[in-house]
């Protein structure tokens, strides 16, 4: 997928503008237990199905809050433009993180993306802050809500 490209300009004349919502991703138990393995928190809540349906007060197991914080990357590249020119874009951090609702295995999420504001940082770089919901299919409270700070580098 291409991802729409944009002036500078453009992207701050959509400041305080939802830019867009991505697909929904799956979190299955694959999925929840790859992340338990890499990340090497194998948590029954998460990788035990059997003792999760008992002990649990969800029913079954959850991704790791982290797990659905992670996806962010792969749904920020469903939907949010570069800037023309860009060489490249970092990562820069949270300002704020709040998981709201846990991920029950089975869930389809999907994030929506508000531009809260453009700044320029030097004559190459350009930092971005994204509001961003992650939402659970078919739940009226997300998963998470959280501030995302980005760099995009430019040159001059």
């Amino acid at each position: 997928m291409s991802r729409a490209q944009i002036t500078i300009e453009e992207l701050q004349a959509k400041t305080g503008e939802a830019v867009g919502v991505s697909q929904w991703r799956a979190v299955d138990q694959q999925r929840i237990d790859g992340f338990a393995e890499l990340t090497e928190d194998p948590q029954w809540i998460h990788t035990d199905p059997a003792r999760a349906a008992k002990e649990s007060p969800f029913g079954t197991t959850i991704a790791h809050g982290f797990l659905s914080l992670s996806l962010l990357s792969a749904m920020a590249m469903d939907v949010l433009p570069t800037i023309e020119g860009q060489v490249m874009g970092i990562n820069y951090g949270f300002d704020k993180v709040r998981f709201m609702n846990p991920v029950r295995e089975g869930s389809k999420v999907r994030g929506t993306f508000t531009l809260l504001e453009v700044k320029q940082r030097s004559k190459s770089e350009w930092q971005l802050r994204h509001g961003v919901t992650v939402e659970i299919e078919g739940q009226d409270k997300p998963a998470l809500i959280a501030e995302w700070l980005s760099l995009a580098i430019v040159p001059a």
